[in-house]
């Protein structure tokens, strides 16, 4: 087996935030000995969030076995998820800004044996529904815990309570035309083609306020393991409050 060195592009304070939390619960669950030290463990599983690298390539490179990589990995991803911020949480924080936008996006996965639930007709294709909440400046604020590919935008919205949270906060939303009939708190464009002159100059600026939430979904797609994932879709959600975990280390 070839061996070789590889970078990530992450800063070095990621690798020290990652490794001091593994310190922490190591602490915790009396760990005495381990194959690999909490800044190793803590640099496997960037490696596996960050560049999507299999189980068998990280057993390789860290000269450890395949079940350990999943151990380790499984037990970071469990550390950092713990950390997320709740929607309350954030709510407390999108209180100081002008207003938030709203988006959903789809994260792809393998086919599975129910497949159904997991089918976007939107997409055409498998995978899981996040909905995600950033400031006017497109920074990342909340990802939502995963749904079925096949559920809408606005169903997740309700279901995950973004809606309500946003009336109680009496606070502004942006988002698209999938929310239409989510409230008066969640400004969407004028929807049909025969549209008037001002119609039209509204949903112009209300699309240029949108597309900065774009930057979120830049966001976590710039981990790669998300852009297919292949592990259990009970799994999904801690993944993902990981990668925002990790993202708001680094900003």
């Amino acid at each position: 087996m070839l061996v070789y060195s590889s970078s990530i592009d992450l800063s070095s304070c990621t690798l020290r935030y990652l490794t001091g939390r593994l310190a922490v619960r190591r602490g915790e669950v009396g760990t005495r000995w381990r194959r690999l030290t909490a800044g190793r463990q803590a640099l496997l599983a960037l490696a596996h969030l960050r560049c999507g690298d299999t189980y068998a390539r990280l057993a390789a490179g860290f000269g450890i076995g395949i079940a350990t990589v999943y151990r380790y990995i499984r037990e970071a991803v469990e550390v950092l998820a713990s950390l997320a911020p709740t929607l309350a949480e954030t709510m407390d924080i999108a209180r100081t800004k002008a207003f938030v936008i709203l988006d959903g996006t789809l994260l792809p996965i393998g086919r599975i044996a129910a497949d159904t639930p997991y089918h976007s007709g939107k997409h055409k294709r498998h995978g899981m529904n996040v909905q995600v909440l950033t400031d006017p400046f497109g920074r990342l604020l909340w990802a939502s815990p995963a749904l079925p590919g096949s559920t809408h935008d606005l169903t997740a919205a309700r279901t995950h309570g973004i809606v309500g949270a946003l009336t109680d906060a009496d606070l502004k939303c942006w988002a698209d035309k999938a929310y239409q009939g989510a409230g008066r708190q969640v400004r969407v464009p004028f929807r049909g083609r025969r549209l008037k002159r001002w119609q039209r100059l509204h949903n112009s600026t209300h699309a240029k306020i949108r597309c900065l939430g774009e930057q979120a979904m830049a966001t976590l797609k710039g981990w790669r393991l998300q852009r297919k994932l292949r592990c259990s879709t009970n799994r999904i959600t801690a993944i993902v409050q990981a990668v925002l975990v990790l993202h708001h280390a680094s900003a």
